[in-house]
């Protein structure tokens, strides 16, 4: 003990006269390394072999490079080599089941809702952001009723409308941004696409007197909500950090702005038949109605839940096709074969005309998933077909779509981003044959708000599965192919050097985005 002290003494009273900051940096080392050394003893003294093998390693914290040691993409691909499909690593300090592959995306995606729960693990990342008693605060059977609500926005009809109000945002938005101006130039495309997805998915889906209050400067607000979204918020949510006071401030302000709308609607008597009209106008099976602060809050969930996936997918189709100028040029002229040489404005009707255009988001979405990982709690000991792993309760449960997506025996060459494979006849379109008992097209289920597709066994789930699936999948797919569309007839792209390398990944939010800057060279089209 008298050494204890002897060795102690010195060290916190030396502590003790630093400053908050320091103070702070070294409390945290220290966290860090006894979290370190705690999480290799865990991994090497306790071991059941009615559980999956244990993967060591040194990192238990969330957050990019030190979330599994290395790209996740990487993580799984080694140790699923090492160890098949289903293994164990630490993770946050729960032990964290990966199941990977086709089965594994069925088993957990589609696991039932008595066994698996994504509440549990979300709402601390999610009520921050998009408010109370919505989404992922609220009880699953109220989540799937705000979905059913949703879905007026997202049918055929809508759809057509949606088209040409998506064209017109990015034609003006390319007109009057300086960053375009002058015949050629070099442009750090993600902050410019995220702008694009903000600026089109609140005027196609929330209507004009909404979007007529976007500016860059609240689209900058919606940036900072996704910072939200930072993996270190699983641990630090409530923390009075520079992101979460960003977070904080943004949630407040873009809620009020919704509840400011709602309100002066109410006064005037309105009957706009958007989805804000809806929602103030909608109640739940028990008779309840909406209340103004939950139609905020969805309104707010509404456009950040296709914020992210659109914002990242439409980043990286920019620099693909940056990195093949011959893809573009293929766009252009399929644009100039299918719907003249004029290019009369676009249609909704156009886009099925437009096969490559298709298959340019298909084939990003494959090789660059948003969401490299999607967890669920466990509530029930769940057996693993086929072995004799039984998962426990105090395990999370982790599917990763994206490791079966770049899968050698599902897509030949898989790290070859090629558009054209998903033509049934080209060399290196997908091998995979469905059963028929899990074909998509003939598998439906209603969780609550419409039939949706149950095929969860499938290699490639770009939008989830499940009764968490997106149910803005459709829509995603129209902005998408109506964004890039336009920007073909606008602008050639190559990289700026001239060479045809694709620039790396930034794995530090959930949401996986071209590391900046991801500069590309632009030149308008005569």
């Amino acid at each position: 003990m008298g050494v204890l002290q002897d060795v102690a003494g010195p060290l916190l009273e030396g502590f003790s006269t630093l400053g908050l900051a320091s103070q702070i940096g070294i409390a945290t080392a220290a966290f860090l390394v006894v979290a370190v050394v705690l999480n290799v003893l865990k991994q090497v003294l306790f071991k059941n072999p009615n559980e999956p093998p244990m993967v060591f390693h040194w990192f238990p914290i969330i957050g990019s490079t030190i979330t599994y040691g290395m790209d996740p993409p990487k993580f799984f691909d080694e140790n699923r080599k090492k160890h098949g499909d289903c293994f164990t690593f630490i993770l946050l300090g729960k032990k964290t089941t990966v199941y990977v592959g086709p089965k594994g995306n069925d088993f957990i995606l589609n696991g039932k809702i008595r066994d698996v729960n994504a509440e549990d693990i979300y709402t601390v990342l999610t009520t921050p952001v998009f408010g109370k008693d919505v989404v992922y605060d609220c009880p699953n059977a109220k989540l799937m009723e705000q979905k059913r609500f949703m879905k007026v926005a997202l049918t055929t009809e809508a759809f057509r409308s949606y088209v040409p109000i998506i064209s017109d945002e990015v034609t003006s938005y390319l007109k009057r941004t300086p960053d375009f101006k002058g015949q050629s130039g070099v442009v750090n495309i993600c902050p410019k696409m995220a702008q694009i997805t903000i600026f089109t998915a609140s005027h196609a889906l929330q209507g004009k007197e909404i979007r007529d209050q976007f500016d860059e400067k609240l689209a900058d607000l919606y940036h900072d909500l996704d910072m939200g979204f930072s993996p270190i918020n699983f641990m630090l949510h409530w923390a009075p950090l520079p992101w979460n006071n960003r977070r904080d401030h943004a949630q407040r302000t873009v809620a009020k702005i919704y509840m400011d709308t709602i309100q002066r609607r109410r006064a005037r008597g309105e009957t706009a038949q958007d989805i804000m009209y809806h929602l103030m106008n909608s109640s739940y099976k028990n008779g309840t109605k909406v209340p103004d602060h939950e139609v905020a809050h969805m309104m707010i969930a509404l456009l950040m839940a296709g914020q992210h996936s659109s914002s990242s997918t439409s980043s990286w189709i920019m620099v693909r096709l940056a990195s093949r100028p011959d893809v573009m040029e293929a766009l252009y002229q399929e644009q100039i074969d299918n719907l003249g040489k004029d290019l009369p404005p676009l249609k909704y009707e156009d886009l099925a005309k437009l096969p490559l255009n298709q298959a340019i988001v298909k084939e990003t979405l494959r090789l660059h998933a948003p969401i490299h990982s999607i967890m669920r709690a466990v509530k029930s000991p769940m057996p693993v077909p086929g072995t004799k792993y039984v998962i426990p309760t105090d395990h999370v449960l982790l599917a990763a779509p994206g490791v079966s997506a770049s899968d050698e025996q599902y897509f030949p060459q898989p790290d070859k981003w090629e558009p054209a494979r998903w033509q049934k006849d080209h060399p290196l379109a997908p091998t995979i044959i469905r059963n028929e008992e899990i074909e998509e097209e003939e598998e439906k289920i209603d969780y609550g708000y419409g039939l949706v597709s149950k095929g969860s066994a499938s290699p490639y789930l770009p939008f989830g599965a499940g009764r968490h699936r997106c149910i803005g999948e459709q829509f995603a797919n129209v902005q998408l192919q109506t964004i890039t569309a336009e920007i073909v007839r606008a602008f050639k792209f190559r990289n700026v050097d001239g060479s045809d390398k694709v620039i790396g990944t930034d794995y530090a939010s959930l949401f996986s985005r071209p590391l900046e800057p991801a500069n590309i060279y632009w030149e308008r089209r005569n």
